[in-house]
């Protein structure tokens, strides 16, 4: 049966890529992207409704929640796929540090925001994460932005942790009120990612070899697109972090911190001035 799919990032990369097969095989594919004229010239091409927000101004994100809920209403999935490593700690317009913001607290608000229609619509709710989180993230609550020791990598691991621990903590307080949540890696994928930033992925991602080495935009949705269409708990297990469509085996050991979701959650609504929501 099609589904209303919501994919932030979708304007390029995996994003886009999942949103051209999703939009193939039937489903009501919704845009969410950053570039105005990118994501109006996808939105073209699949004939498909679209909107532009940035992640580094969360009224922005605000209002982005508020124009889905009054155009879209019903919707079966969001996937929250925005994200990107970035350079210096440079604030965004509300003050958090940029990568947290983009690719953690953004999200977080985005979902909370539109809570009560994803109960309604008994959605899934998948997040982008990344290998990353295992390699490079450490959240410290006491620093969760790395004032202390910033560096790109560091920041951008610790971004992708906090996606998985949001996934964990989405599905204790929501699976009995109807949310399936998931998180993936998407591998590493030939996309602009990592262009804005001063970290050493830069050379990967940027590098002519680039195209060679790491895999297309088109597979790395695979994932994405296997998780958007699928049945939980039938086809895959909410709560879970995923990699290659199978749960993760390795993964960071504070990923299995209960308490620490539970604590990053209550410290997002927090810094963000929303409700905690269900506990």
């Amino acid at each position: 049966m099609p589904k209303t799919i919501v994919i932030t990032g979708a304007s390029s990369g995996i994003g886009a890529a999942a949103a051209r097969q999703l939009t193939k095989a039937g489903h009501d594919v919704v845009l969410v992207g950053r570039d105005p004229r990118t994501t109006a010239e996808l939105a073209s091409e699949l004939d498909t409704r679209h909107f532009v927000a940035d992640f580094a101004d969360l009224v922005q994100v605000r209002t982005l929640a508020e124009e889905l809920r009054d155009a879209v209403g019903h919707i079966d999935v969001l996937a929250n796929n925005a994200g990107g490593v970035f350079g210096d700690p440079t604030p965004t317009v509300d003050g958090f540090e940029t990568t947290f913001q983009v690719n953690h607290l953004a999200p977080f608000l985005l979902t909370t925001q539109l809570m009560d229609v994803l109960i309604a619509s008994r959605a899934s709710v998948i997040q982008t994460s990344s290998v990353g989180a295992r390699f490079f993230g450490h959240l410290d609550l006491d620093d969760v932005q790395h004032e202390r020791d910033f560096n790109p990598q560091v920041a951008y691991g610790t971004a992708k942790l906090a996606n998985i621990l949001f996934t964990r903590e989405l599905h204790r307080r929501y699976r009995d009120q109807g949310i399936a949540a998931a998180a993936f890696h998407p591998g590493v994928v030939a996309t602009s990612f990592a262009t804005e930033s001063a970290s050493s992925m830069r050379c990967l991602y940027a590098s002519p070899l680039a195209r060679f080495i790491l895999a297309s935009p088109e597979k790395g949705a695979s994932q994405l697109v296997w998780l958007a269409e699928g049945t939980p708990p039938e086809d895959w297990t909410p709560g879970v972090y995923y990699e290659k469509k199978r749960p993760a085996r390795k993964v960071n050991p504070q990923v299995r911190d209960a308490e620490l979701a539970r604590r990053l959650w209550d410290l997002s609504a927090e810094m963000l001035g929303t409700e905690k929501g269900a506990e």
